[in-house]
């Protein structure tokens, strides 16, 4: 049986706007806000409901997909298998808790390994980026054009401070001279803002050295459909079910900063 897509991104299009509508009335009550793994690791009781809205509405009209969440409240997801819904219900909590802003709902589609759809919702500026392969990238209703080349020289890179510090994931001296080499870097505390941005031009390249399927399943996807290219900061593949490093940039840039300073 063949799955009906345009049914599905019209239908995750309206509960976005439904979840959407939820959270900004949430600006005005009290948040119930909790650590999760540390204590920068933050979890809202608007997180844990936003989730269960997403997973609600998809066991009552899509029984047979499976949903991958970040809160914890889908499904043990092993394999690629079938459809799979990646979520994250607020990528990037600790903006919400603290500004407001910088957030977003993300959510990617993928069947058997393979991204289908992709959306990125800024609430605040009622930015729906979203993807459907094959049909490239949009930003609410108008096209995102393809990406093009940057020079290391003029590109603006998202990334955060923290990798440009001693760490125990990759050699901060190769990241620190990247960031000396490009025109400026930024750090929005949302992943899937970033990938969001790298897919629009906002950004030219994203890194990150640990990112969970729920930071970037959207993301991916609409960056890879503006024409861009997202790997493991070696160049390998992603893993859409384990924690990664994770480059997302645009053709060329990606190549040249791989080689450069990556690999």
């Amino acid at each position: 049986m063949m799955t009906n897509w345009t049914k599905i991104d019209q239908t995750v299009k309206r509960w976005i706007q439904e979840a959407g509508t939820n959270i900004r009335a949430s600006f005005t009550s009290s948040l119930t806000i909790q650590a999760k793994s540390n204590p920068n690791d933050l979890v809202t009781n608007v997180d844990q409901e936003t989730e269960r809205f997403f997973i609600e509405n998809i066991r009552s009209e899509f029984p047979e997909h499976r949903i991958l969440g970040e809160e914890g409240q889908g499904d043990r997801v092993q394999s690629l298998d079938g459809v799979i819904w990646i979520i994250d219900p607020i990528d990037g909590t600790m903006n919400f808790v603290h500004q407001q802003r910088n957030f977003a709902v993300s959510i990617g589609i993928y069947e058997n390994g393979i991204g289908q759809l992709g959306y990125i919702y800024d609430i605040v500026h009622d930015e729906l980026y979203h993807a459907r392969k094959g049909h490239g990238a949009w930003m609410n209703d108008t096209p995102l054009p393809k990406l093009e080349k940057a020079p290391v020289e003029t590109a603006i890179l998202g990334i955060s401070a923290t990798w440009l510090i001693n760490n125990r994931h990759f050699n901060q001296e190769k990241l620190v001279q990247l960031a000396k080499d490009v025109r400026g870097t930024r750090s929005y505390g949302s992943a899937a803002l970033e990938l969001a941005y790298v897919a629009s031009g906002r950004l030219d390249g994203y890194i990150t050295m640990r990112n969970a399927p729920w930071d970037f399943a959207g993301g991916k996807m609409i960056v890879e459909e503006a024409g861009g290219i997202v790997s493991t900061i070696d160049g390998g593949e992603i893993d859409m079910l384990s924690v990664n490093p994770v480059f997302a940039a645009a053709p060329g840039l990606h190549q040249d900063i791989l080689k450069k300073y990556l690999t």
